[in-house]
C-alpha cells in the first residue's frame, strides 16, 4: 500500500485506473470547496488555485469538467461505502447505522449534503449519486428493523432516515441551533433505542 493512502482502492469512472494519491487530494479539495463555498464555486480554474496547481495540470488528472464530476461522485460513493461498511464487524443494527450516520465520519463535511442536495438539481450524476447512497443507507436499515422484527420496516427505515438526515439540516455547523447538536443526536439514537430495541 502506498504511504498516505487509507487502504481503499478508489477507481476512476473514467479510466477504470486506479485513482493516484494526487487525484484523491485534488476531489478533497473539491469536496472542502463545496463544502465550504457551496458547490457553485466549483469551477477547474478554483480548484487548481485550491490545489496549488496550474489550470493544465489539473486537466492532466482530470480532462473536463464532466471527467471530473464523475471522479467525485465516483469518490463520494467509494467513501460512504467505507464508512459504512468498515465501521463495524458482522451485520449492522438499527443502532448501529445511526451511530455511523451521525458520526462525524459520515457528517466530515458538514456542508457537503445539503450542497449536493441543491447539485442534483443541475446535476444528473449528482443525482444518480445520492440515490445510490440513499438506497444502500435504506437497504441496510430496512435488513437491520426485519432482524429486529419490525412490521413495517420499509416505512419505519425511511423515517428514520429523515430523521437522521435532517438534523444536519437544523444543528449543522452555522446552524441556528448548532449549539444543540449533541443532544439531538442523542435524542435521535434513545428515540431508536425505544422504538427499535435492537
Amino acid at each position: 500500500m502506498k504511504k498516505g493512502t487509507t487502504g481503499r482502492e478508489l477507481v476512476s469512472e473514467t479510466t477504470d485506473a486506479v485513482m493516484s494519491d494526487r487525484q484523491q487530494q485534488i476531489l478533497q479539495t473539491a469536496i472542502e470547496i463545496i463544502a465550504d463555498e457551496g458547490y457553485c464555486s466549483l469551477t477547474m480554474r478554483h480548484l487548481a488555485r485550491a490545489s496549488d496547481m496550474k489550470l493544465g495540470a489539473l486537466q492532466y488528472h482530470f480532462r473536463t469538467w464532466d471527467a471530473l464530476l464523475r471522479s467525485l461522485v465516483n469518490y463520494l460513493r467509494n467513501e460512504f461505502r467505507y464508512i459504512l461498511m468498515n465501521s463495524a464487524a458482522g451485520p449492522l443494527g438499527i443502532r448501529a447505522i445511526a451511530e455511523i450516520m451521525l458520526s462525524n465520519d459520515a457528517q466530515d463535511h458538514n456542508g457537503l449534503w445539503p450542497q449536493l442536495w441543491a447539485m442534483e438539481q443541475v446535476e444528473p450524476l449528482v443525482s444518480d449519486l445520492l440515490e445510490d447512497v440513499y438506497a444502500e443507507y435504506l437497504r441496510l436499515l430496512e435488513k437491520a428493523l426485519e432482524a429486529a422484527g419490525n412490521q413495517s420496516p420499509r416505512a419505519e427505515a425511511l423515517c428514520l432516515m429523515a430523521l437522521m438526515e435532517s438534523e444536519s439540516l437544523f444543528t449543522g455547523k452555522g446552524r441556528r441551533w448548532e449549539s444543540d447538536r449533541s443532544a439531538v443526536r442523542k435524542t435521535i439514537l434513545n428515540f431508536i433505542d425505544e422504538r427499535c430495541g435492537d
